[in-house]
């Protein structure tokens, strides 16, 4: 072989080891691999998630979105939480159910006021006191809490002092807990406006904590959800739409049909849809 030949078949040899080895050395996108899905609890992002959070929950990769279920975290509520579990396992989202003094450490965990405190709608303060005792005494393990308002928690009567509690609590849990996260609800609405069924005043507490923590924390703005952002409405107070709410043509898996104007359950085929939301609040919180 000529030496010319030699130094050419050498050249080609030496580019082609450092091609490959190029290729090895490539860290892939967990985003690229779904085959192989991480649990890494990132920083998270910050803000405001409504009727926007749908289409940007569908936009998620598979392997993204499984990224959730890895995620300590635990969701206290009452009946509409129940209807918008139902949705969150609809789309393939199932929580762990949550009985007091369990440890959050199973991924998306969910319970209800009346089994973990004893506590029914109307009490929003013991309602903030066992939110509270549950989180601290999974201090070690839990990374994202939910707490849900009742439609019956808040009126005018109370807004200031609820906002007060509520605040003292979150501060509280964030100086306690390393690296948690708060994920903030605003409190649902019922069909009646009328102002002695709370819908103005739960309002005020849902702008209230926009104004508050959205610089900070994510918030699922369950308001806008329910009430289409506002174009269900009368004299300006939010109410939920018809056809999110449960009906003869959409019952609620959990609680049926309402009986009451003053009541606001989802139905099963609108809580699938208004749980994406929630999925993508959760997602935004460790993305």
């Amino acid at each position: 072989m000529s030496k010319l030949m030699f130094r050419q078949v050498a050249i080609f040899a030496a580019i082609f080891l450092v091609m490959a080895c190029s290729k090895s050395d490539k860290t892939e996108d967990p985003d690229d691999n779904p085959g192989n899905p991480t649990t890494e609890f990132g920083k998270g992002v910050p803000g405001l998630v409504g009727i926007n959070g749908i289409a940007s929950w569908d936009a998620v990769s598979t392997a993204e979105k499984s990224r959730i279920k890895g995620w300590n975290t635990l969701f206290l509520h009452q009946s509409v939480g129940q209807d918008l579990e139902e949705g969150c396992k609809a789309n393939g989202f199932d929580w762990e159910y949550y009985g007091n003094g369990d440890k959050i450490n199973k991924g998306l965990m969910g319970g209800i006021f009346v089994d973990v405190g004893g506590i029914a709608n109307g009490d929003p303060y013991e309602k903030i006191r066992v939110f509270r005792e549950q989180m601290l005494n999974s201090r070690d393990e839990v990374k994202i809490g939910v707490f849900k308002f009742g439609y019956a928690d808040i009126d005018d009567s109370n807004v200031t002092q609820v906002q007060n509690a509520y605040k003292t609590m979150v501060d509280e849990l964030k100086s306690k807990i390393s690296g948690f996260r708060m994920l903030h609800m605003t409190p649902p609405l019922v069909y009646s406006v009328e102002s002695y069924d709370g819908n103005a005043a739960r309002m005020k507490v849902g702008q209230w904590m926009k104004t508050t923590f959205a610089a900070t924390d994510v918030i699922f703005d369950l308001q806008a959800l329910e009430s289409n952002d506002g174009v269900c409405q009368q004299g300006g107070v939010w109410r939920i739409c018809p056809e999110n709410r449960n009906s003869s043509s959409d019952p609620s898996d959990v609680n049926g049909v309402d009986t009451s104007d003053g009541q606001g359950h989802i139905g099963k085929k609108a809580g699938q849809r208004i749980a994406k939301a929630l999925l993508m609040s959760i997602y935004n919180c460790g993305k």
